[in-house]
């Protein structure tokens, strides 16, 4: 019975590409067209080049209102996270300002980052960092400036008794962001930090 509704689920609401947007076999996260357009990186800290259809999942995802598309994604990166399966103890993602968030409705990486901690079976830790200033957007500033817009930017909370963190974020430029963010959580008593985003892209590329 449930294999009979959830067929009928499929073809009154069929899975749609996140990419594009056009129907998708079963589940797949990408249609066959954009999934040949997509480049896996070699990179172990990032699953995607950013670019093509990731890109555009990621401008819906994150500017369109698709929250939906949270879970897809956060599959992706989930398939790819095994290299820390027993290596950490939480997953935290990089955080939005309030402010932001509250404009958005929602935290990217908070979305992302949900499949990642179950399939790494550690809990994860929503407010294990703060967004304590609300910094202009990173997109359109080059390396310096990213790095002085972001300085100060985190704040840990109810870190300790967490030696090691997986930290989660939906796109690395110069990694500004995610190396600000790792020295707060360092701060607040983490011992190592590993950072894993679902796309890599060159400072320049279209955000």
């Amino acid at each position: 019975m449930l294999d009979l509704l959830g067929g009928l689920l499929t073809l009154l609401a069929p899975s749609r590409c996140s990419g594009c947007g056009e129907a998708t076999e079963g589940a797949e996260v990408f249609c066959a067209a954009c999934s040949a357009l997509i480049e896996h990186t070699p990179d172990p800290w990032a699953v995607f080049e950013y670019g093509g259809p990731v890109a555009d999942a990621i401008q819906r995802f994150k500017y369109d209102g698709r929250s939906d598309l949270g879970a897809s994604l956060g599959s992706l990166m989930a398939d790819d996270a095994h290299p820390w399966a027993g290596k950490v103890d939480a997953v935290v993602p990089v955080p939005l300002h309030w402010r932001r968030r509250r404009s958005r409705g929602y935290d990217q990486a908070a979305l992302l980052s949900k499949p990642v901690a179950k399939s790494l079976a550690v809990p994860l830790m929503l407010r294990g960092l703060r967004r304590v200033r609300n910094t202009p957007s990173q997109v359109d500033l080059p390396h310096r400036e990213r790095q002085q817009n972001i300085a100060g930017a985190f704040a840990p909370w109810r870190l300790r008794g967490l030696p090691r963190v997986l930290l989660i974020d939906d796109v690395r430029t110069t990694g500004a962001t995610l190396r600000a963010a790792s020295e707060a959580l360092r701060a607040g008593g983490v011992s190592e930090v590993y950072t894993f985003v679902l796309a890599t892209r060159v400072l320049g590329q279209g955000a």
